[in-house]
């Protein structure tokens, strides 16, 4: 094992990087630079003990670097409390949504597979990731996608890793459809996919900024359609004001210059396998 030797940069998770710490496996006292990335998921109530304890292993005069699309409280309480005086650098202004279009469509709970189909029929669809909770209704949903003929693939948090990393490998590389759980809403960068569907609506803002961010990546165009029961209004509203956005009813027609390149525009059938 390399840790054994010195090295310049470890990767890990928070809770194996814990255990070698504690086990004496690596040696993590003159570890001068700490980051969280995706400081908020690794500051949620069940991570932010293992957080406390790496801290203990490094050295007083560290520098801690917290990354995250979202700062909720427990982000910035850790902030407060264990970073000697800390510097924001804040780019949500310019950065936040920025180039995908959000619309909303009113629906009952029946309708959604008929909607999600008619979607389909109108969009000029690069590649799509549709959200879908709970877990159990996953693989439902990507055979009804299959079913309409569609090209689709699903993956869910009780599938084998090994299995995951098949279906994402075949997404990488242009399977066109993906039905997933929040499993997927961070650390996927694929600038092919141009919209984004919650197929179920999310409970709040960071979960929806997380997913809608699948599109339009590295400054690509996306599209963001969310279907909203009547249940699910006062979650729009709630989001809405937090992300300081507006989700807009979706119109007739989408102007396909806001959500596809401008060499494919002029391309209007939608892909099946």
């Amino acid at each position: 094992m390399r840790l054994s030797e010195t090295v310049d940069v470890l990767f890990g998770t928070q809770g194996r990087i814990l255990d070698l710490a504690g086990k004496n496996v690596t040696d993590l006292s003159e570890c001068l630079v700490f980051v969280m990335d995706e400081a908020d998921k690794l500051l949620s109530p069940g991570f932010t003990p293992v957080m406390e304890q790496l801290l203990c292993f490094l050295p007083m005069d560290r520098q801690v670097m917290l990354f995250s699309a979202t700062f909720p409280m427990m982000v910035k309480d850790f902030k407060d409390n264990r970073i000697r005086t800390p510097y924001e650098i804040n780019l949500m202004e310019e950065l936040t949504l920025f180039g995908v279009a959000q619309y909303y469509v009113n629906v009952e709970e029946r309708q959604k597979v008929h909607c999600l189909n008619t979607l389909f029929s109108k969009f000029q669809i690069n590649q799509s990731i549709i959200f879908c909770n709970p877990t159990n209704r996953i693989k439902l949903l990507a055979k009804k996608v299959t079913d309409l003929c569609y090209s689709c693939f699903y993956s869910h948090a009780k599938m084998l890793q090994s299995h995951r990393n098949r279906v994402f490998h075949d997404f990488r590389n242009g399977v066109y459809n993906l039905v997933c759980s929040d499993l997927l809403t961070r650390g996927i960068d694929i600038q092919a996919v141009n919209v984004v569907i919650n197929f179920d609506f999310p409970k709040n803002s960071e979960t929806h900024l997380h997913r809608i961010g699948r599109s339009g990546r590295v400054g690509h165009l996306g599209l963001a359609v969310n279907l909203v029961t009547y249940e699910d209004r006062f979650n729009l509203y709630r989001i809405e004001q937090e992300l300081g956005t507006e989700i807009q009813p979706i119109p007739q027609a989408i102007d396909k210059g806001i959500y596809v390149a401008p060499s494919a525009a002029e391309e209007t059938a939608p892909q099946k396998p």
